[in-house]
């Protein structure tokens, strides 16, 4: 899946785009201002798109002044495909966090970046996900603003297998990541490709600021726990 422009998924035409922008528009707009929102198009190519759309009815078009401007019909029967589509970036991210909610071994600190905020994704590009694991057995702990504790497997419920307390974490942990390697597959058909950092080095990249550090503030979506650089090293 290009996780840049998810639509592509269903449709190779300017209707996934347009109706895209459409669905997360707070009001009607202009031809060009849709062009400048879609992630693929011409503005000649999104208003031929446009006349179609209006012609089917899932798109509604208004003369205001010299303008003509469009909203998404929301009584149309697709309508609810229209949303699905504006929204497939953000169930990606939904199902990360859920999913690693779930964990019971769970990251202090996920986040997605590169291709797929930076825009420059492709069909079969790497989906990357950094992971920052609590502090395993024998690992150094944190020195300044990383709030971690050393690992303490959850007890589990009904909806997960049991998992005896004294399993060693750092498998557990590798467990977890091959199982969402496989689910991001299964949900977007690309490879998932993790950085894992411990509680400790990602402490010291917070405190050094460091490129990685960097490529996460500019290009990255929190996914879980919030993206905060140090001022001062310790």
């Amino acid at each position: 899946m290009d996780i840049h422009d998810p639509t592509r998924s269903v449709t190779s035409s300017l209707d996934g785009p347009v109706l895209a922008v459409l669905s997360r528009a707070d009001r009607p707009l202009i031809a060009g201002d849709i062009a400048k929102r879609a992630v693929r198009g011409s503005e000649i190519g999104i208003r031929r798109c446009l006349a179609r759309l209006v012609d089917q009815g899932i798109v509604l078009a208004t003369e205001v002044g010299r303008y003509r401007v469009h909203e998404l019909n929301r009584m149309h029967l697709a309508a609810p495909i229209a949303d699905l589509l504006g929204r497939l970036r953000e169930e990606l991210t939904r199902r990360l966090r859920h999913t690693l909610e779930s964990w019971e071994v769970p990251p202090v600190y996920a986040s997605a970046f590169g291709s797929p905020t930076a825009g420059i994704g492709e069909p079969d590009g790497d989906f990357e996900l950094l992971l920052v694991h609590p502090v395993f057995p024998g690992e150094p702990e944190p020195r300044r603003g990383v709030e971690t504790e050393s690992v303490v497997p959850r007890e589990t419920d009904g909806d997960r297998p049991s998992r005896s307390a004294t399993e060693d974490p750092q498998v557990m942990w590798k467990t977890q990541v091959d199982a969402l390697a496989g689910l991001v597959r299964a949900w977007t058909g690309n490879t998932l490709r993790v950085q894992d950092l411990s509680a400790f080095d990602w402490d010291e990249a917070l405190a050094g600021h460091t490129p990685l550090t960097e490529v996460i503030k500019w290009d990255a979506v929190d996914i879980l726990g919030v993206f905060s650089l140090q001022s001062t090293p310790a």
